[in-house]
């Protein structure tokens, strides 16, 4: 008995190696279990990984896809793209419905429950739940939640998500994110749709907390959040590093989210330090942090004039003779010596008056342009120059040939229009897109702008030997709820309130931004009823869009 329970033991283990023929059968089951594990287990499959893949062409729906894509990458189980759900409208039961017995509700209790049990399995089971433009169903919005997202995923991400040409945002809860991933990620970024710009990354704690590799300067993300990331005070350096430094700053990002995390007060002088040269966020929320007073302050700081650090002068500096010295190169009429000044002027103008006479398209360009040319060529010193400006006759060679059309018609191939373009503004780009004649002040106004965008070279004001730029009137969106903030804090928020305040009302609201449109305090550590508090919330009323739109609404009924 014994030797005949030991062969059936034995008998299925013989045909795994196969060097054993006890029963035919059982080999032959075993074999071919073996076999199926083996096709499922085993990566063969993933060795034609790199070559199906590549031989499907993405036919820009994401359901068919990315299950080809999964299929030819190895996968019989893989998550379903499926439409986000919207929630229900509220049902208000009739009267009549409620005069009518239920009993079709008790006969089909058994089958409502069994599908109420099952709709909530199929809520927790793996899937892509996506949202689709209401005209051609395109893909707008991608949600991933409670699964994991493994480099293979992301893989085929890669090829399936470019051709969605409508994707403007993907949103990853909880999907197990690793530093590597995130990296895989963030090359998956440019692939897509210039329309996609925003990214949620919530619930994906990283142990390097490597999150500011998503605000680099080449990145297309202008909307990122990463709340309950367990984000502390270093990751909050990496992110103000990756907003502002002294040689490089963040232009594309416009709103984060840094709520429910673990930045304290170091972590707030951090961000603070990232807002003094940045100009281009607009909405920041660091609530349910672990901010307290002095990170408050720090942030109150960066809000109103704040002093210049040494390092920050001497870049100053730097700018500025940089600034100098390429002005003298580009524009012409800063050169030393009027003679020089006089001959270019005229081979400028007689290069266009040739040009615009071969051409002959306007004749009252062609009769206006030697008539300046006459002048011009009668009195060669700067002054006499501005004097025919300032006559009716004189305006149209100095201001209107070498801004209107006719000579970028005549001689494109020239020297002497590139010169007029680098000499008057530095910003090609407004040139280039808006392609109109701009007047002597506009061009003007617009150089200016495009120079003082480095924070550093705007405006200072010396106080005791020491240099103070106007501050950060960019941010227009602080949440700061349910911090650790006292009334030592609120003392700061306040100066910031009433500085801004006071600056609004001295400027035009056309020009240029103005500050604070909404400070979120509430559920700190002082009273609701400090004076502080209160006055902070007198001075942000008028300033808040929601109250600046009902008086408007008011007056046009």
């Amino acid at each position: 008995m014994s030797g005949e329970a030991s062969t059936p033991g034995a008998s299925p283990r013989a045909p795994r190696p196969g060097t054993q023929k006890s029963s035919g059968t059982v080999t032959k089951k075993g074999d071919r279990g073996a076999k199926e594990k083996q096709v499922l287990v085993l990566p063969p499959v993933g060795e034609e990984e790199p070559k199906n893949p590549e031989e499907y062409q993405c036919t820009g729906v994401l359901e068919t896809d990315f299950a080809e894509l999964c299929t030819r990458s190895g996968y019989t189980d893989f998550p379903k793209v499926v439409t986000r759900p919207r929630p229900h409208p509220a049902f208000v039961p009739s009267a009549s419905m409620s005069e009518k017995p239920a009993q079709d509700d008790q006969r089909l209790s058994a089958s409502c429950s069994l599908n109420s049990l099952e709709s909530k399995y199929v809520f927790f089971r793996p899937t892509i739940q996506v949202e689709l433009e209401p005209e051609d169903k395109g893909v707008k919005e991608i949600y991933i939640r409670g699964w994991r997202v493994e480099e293979r995923i992301l893989g085929i991400f890669s090829k399936c998500l470019p051709p969605l040409s409508q994707l403007q945002a993907i949103n990853l809860w909880k999907v197990g994110l690793t530093d590597k991933t995130l990296s895989t990620f963030i090359a998956l970024l440019p692939l897509c749709a210039p329309t996609l710009r925003k990214v949620s990354l919530e619930g994906n704690p990283l142990p390097e907390q490597s999150y500011h590799k998503l605000m680099a300067a080449d990145s297309p993300i202008a909307h990122l959040s990463l709340r309950n990331n367990n984000i502390d005070d270093h990751g909050a350096q990496l992110l103000g590093q990756a907003l502002s430094t002294l040689r490089s700053c963040n232009q594309t990002l416009v709103s984060l989210n840094l709520a429910f995390n673990h930045i304290g007060d170091a972590g707030a002088g951090y961000i603070a330090d990232g807002l003094r040269l940045n100009r281009a966020l607009l909405w920041l929320s660091l609530a349910h942090n672990r901010i307290q007073d002095q990170g408050a302050l720090k942030l109150a700081e960066v809000l109103r004039p704040f002093e210049l650090t040494h390092t920050e002068v001497v870049e100053r500096r730097r700018l500025l003779l940089e600034k100098g010295t390429q002005e003298r190169s580009r524009s012409p009429s800063s050169s030393r010596p009027g003679d020089s000044k006089t001959d270019r002027e005229k081979n400028l103008l007689l290069q266009v008056n040739s040009a615009a006479l071969t051409e002959k398209t306007d004749k009252t360009q062609t009769t206006k342009t030697p008539k300046g040319l006459s002048k011009k060529k009668e009195k060669s010193g700067g002054e006499s120059v501005r004097k025919e400006e300032k006559s009716g006759s004189g305006q149209s060679p100095t201001q209107g040939t070498p801004k209107k059309e006719d000579p970028a018609k005549s001689g494109k191939g020239k020297v002497t229009i590139p010169e007029q373009k680098t000499s008057k503004g530095k910003g090609p780009k407004t040139g280039s897109k808006e392609k109109r004649s701009f007047l002597l002040e506009s061009e003007q106004l617009v150089a200016e702008a495009t120079e003082t965008v480095n924070p550093l070279l705007e405006p200072v004001e010396h106080r005791n030997g020491k240099v103070f730029v106007p501050g950060n009137k960019v941010l227009l969106h602080l949440n700061l709820l349910r911090n650790r903030i006292t009334e030592v804090g609120l003392e700061g928020f306040l100066a910031t309130v009433q500085y801004q305040a006071q600056f609004s009302k001295s400027k035009s609201p056309s020009k240029g931004p103005v500050g604070l449109l909404r400070l979120s305090l509430a559920k700190n550590c002082f009273s609701p009823q400090c004076p502080a508090y209160t006055k902070i919330q007198e001075l942000m009323l008028p300033r808040a869009p929601v109250t600046k739109a009902k008086p408007r609404e008011e007056e046009t009924t």
